[in-house]
């Protein structure tokens, strides 16, 4: 064991263990989402404290040997190979602090070990006075959300962009195949699944675009800022040069903030981007809906789709397949519009210069953009890419549909279409063999009336 000690007191720590006292004190304290920090959180982090000591370098701190030491040991966070020496629970008091001290202590540790030292000499290097140098919780944590959300959002774009893909090439598989559209779930006019499916493909291409413009709203960062904004306790050179060389670290377009005491106060670009997450989780959740009313029955429902079968539905009932990834896609979407909820009120309950509750807002954005991310590739994979269209269904539906009269009016009028919906029902016949026996149109002329080229055709 070693011994380190904090404002509080002594704490004895495992003498191997890259952690130290302040993560010790923060995972005693804070048992209550039960996971750690987002991982992509802590790897945000690392660039944050790589371009914080490149700049603190430049400005002649630390010979060459500890430099590369802590550089390194930054770059090692970076590429995850660090992640099982962070022990602070996700939701924490303290804006943050617990998490930026875990990140603190690690580097230090990991970098102490590099020079043949134990953890713990911080005589040598220490978390505080050397890897915090010049900064705040409150500048650095806001910061590594940011690179966290920008990072984890290109991976949603991708997987949004495969998913549009899956549903573009349904479109056009099943586009000559004609279907009943309902409006208020009750039969209304013909469309064709192709149709339906570029529907689908439509709102998801929107999405991607809200999601790729949502850099925009994440790139202007406040480090430099430290406690509140003002730049105590930081030199002018620091803060002028740090943001650019984050810019180097991470290779993305960031810019800091004109306003620094603004930027540390506010989190409500957080809550603009968990909205557009929010529209996105709203389309999944109604697109997932759809398939599952679509394929439904097989027999007794609308059945004009057929899903993957990809398990087994039932314990009890024999044959049975349950359209489970939309299920699982639409509990994702509502844990997604939750989390809106959750950040919209975690960003307005900040206070005069900070807000205490971004762990809060790391926790659930980081998170919305994970299981979006994961919904879109299991949906594309799972369900959508195996998607089949139940062609003889649809057909049945067709001619006996009374959403097949409306294909009819441009050719024998409302009323007349009306009096064929009386003499189907009266005779129990299909709309369409009633059409033929009463003479109103010939099987030619029905058919045409109701074929996907007529169906697509804009207006009459």
């Amino acid at each position: 064991m070693r011994k380190e000690k904090d404002l509080i007191g002594e704490k004895e720590i495992p003498s191997d263990v890259l952690w130290g006292v302040h993560s010790l004190r923060a995972s005693e304290n804070f048992k209550i989402a039960g996971r750690g920090v987002n991982p992509a959180l802590l790897h945000a982090f690392g660039e944050v404290k790589l371009a914080c000591a490149v700049t603190n370098h430049e400005l002649g701190k630390w010979d060459e040997p500890t430099f590369i030491a802590i550089s390194t040991a930054c770059r090692e966070l970076i590429e995850g190979r660090l992640d099982g020496h962070f022990i602070v629970d996700a939701l924490q008091g303290g804006a943050g602090t617990s998490t930026n001290m875990n990140v603190n202590e690690v580097i230090a540790n990991r970098a102490l070990q590099m020079l043949g030292l134990a953890p713990g000499s911080y005589e040598k290097i220490s978390p505080i006075e050397d890897i915090n140098l010049h900064q705040s919780t409150n500048d650095c944590y806001p910061t590594a959300l940011r690179i966290a959300a920008i990072r984890s959002i290109k991976k949603l774009e991708g997987a949004l962009v495969a998913l549009l893909d899956s549903f573009q090439r349904k479109e056009k598989e099943f586009s000559k195949i004609v279907k009943v559209a309902r409006t208020e779930m009750q039969d209304a006019v013909l469309c064709t699944l192709g149709r339906s499916f570029s529907a689908f493909a439509e709102a998801i291409g929107r999405d991607r675009w809200r999601i790729f413009k949502c850099e925009e709203r994440l790139r202007v960062v406040n480090l430099g800022g430290t406690a509140i904004g003002t730049g105590i306790a930081a030199p002018r050179k620091y803060i002028f040069r740090v943001v650019e060389n984050l810019k180097k670290a991470s290779g993305l377009g960031l810019a800091r903030a004109e306003n620094l005491v603004e930027a540390t106060q506010n989190a409500d670009a957080f809550v603009e981007v968990s909205g557009i997450l929010s529209a996105c989780a709203s389309n999944l959740l109604k697109i997932s809906g759809d398939l599952r009313l679509m394929s439904s029955g097989p027999d007794a429902g609308f059945g004009e789709i057929v899903l993957p079968s990809v398990q087994a539905g039932s314990s009890i009932m024999p044959g049975k397949v349950n359209p489970v990834v939309p299920e699982a896609v639409s509990q994702a979407a509502i844990m997604v519009l939750s989390n809106h909820s959750a950040i919209g009120m975690a960003a307005s309950m900040g206070s005069l210069e900070l807000n205490p509750f971004l762990p809060l807002v790391a926790d659930c954005l980081l998170g919305s953009i994970g299981s979006l991310t994961a919904a879109c590739a299991t949906l594309k994979d799972n369900c959508a890419d195996g998607i089949t269209a139940n062609e003889k269904k649809c057909a049945f539906s067709v001619s006996n549909s009374t959403a097949s009269l409306t294909a009819l009016i441009g050719k024998i009028g409302y009323n007349e279409a009306q009096k064929l919906a009386g003499i189907a029902k009266e005779g129990g016949k299909t709309i369409r063999d009633a059409a033929i026996s009463s003479g109103m149109l010939s099987s030619e002329e029905f058919d045409e009336l109701v074929s996907p080229e007529a169906v697509n055709r804009l207006g009459s």
